[in-house]
């Protein structure tokens, strides 16, 4: 197991009424290394705010996290976002990729973060991108990309730094039924070819079917958890 949640908490207040809305109502489970793990759900169900917690991008009421035998939230702010860029990969619904940089540019910036130097990352940058098939878009910025290309540097981006997991959070939410199954495919191939984990949380259908298992998720509670 490659992550543990215990009995996560999370409610937010109500803008209208100041009242307490309970969205995570404890959720516990593990994640197995090595597969592909799908959270579905209706929105509004509470899976992406399990999602941002898990990845340390939140901080619940209550409960633990436990990356790689680390509890993530006993750690500063500092060191969390360290944490973070060492082992966990993000791919969401929206790309959020920077508009001035070309494609090659976004999927080095997290490892200049990290402090590699600009020669290695831009040309780990370019093998990653052919990883996942724009070997001849390195040079385009997002705007000269299709939504389907977009995706991809997006997925590459979240390779950068060589993480353990990979939480993706909707997304082929943004894309035609085409480009869709292209992303499925790549996420199977990526598990395979590199080991990875993958957490994924979506209400697509056909993305569930990738899933080597697969949790529902109802009024801020897991139905059939494993363990």
């Amino acid at each position: 197991m490659i992550l543990q949640a215990e009995n996560i908490h999370k409610s937010f207040l109500k803008a209208t009424n100041n009242k307490k809305l309970e969205v995570l109502k404890g959720i516990s489970f593990s994640l197995i290394e090595n597969k592909i793990t799908i959270i579905e759900g209706a929105s509004g169900a509470g899976k992406s705010t399990l999602l941002h917690i898990l990845g340390g991008l939140d901080v619940p009421d209550s409960g633990r996290v436990i990356i790689k035998d680390t509890d993530i939230f006993s750690l500063d702010d500092q060191s969390l976002s360290r944490f973070r860029n060492q082992n966990i990969g993000f791919v969401f619904q929206f790309h959020h990729l920077l508009p001035e940089f070309t494609a090659v540019e976004n999927v080095a910036i997290p490892m200049m973060i990290a402090e590699v130097s600009k020669t290695k990352a831009m040309q780990k940058a370019k093998e990653l991108l052919s990883l996942v098939g724009l070997n001849n878009r390195h040079d385009h910025k997002p705007s000269e990309l299709s939504g389907g290309e977009q995706q991809k540097v997006a997925i590459a981006r979240a390779l950068a730094n060589n993480p353990s997991i990979i939480f993706a959070d909707e997304p082929t939410g943004n894309l035609d039924s085409t480009n869709s199954e292209v992303i499925h495919k790549l996420f199977i191939e990526l598990k395979e070819k590199l080991g990875l984990t993958f957490l994924l949380v979506t209400h697509n259908p056909d993305l569930v079917q990738l899933g080597d298992y697969i949790l529902q998720m109802k009024d801020g509670q897991l139905i059939q958890p494993y363990n």
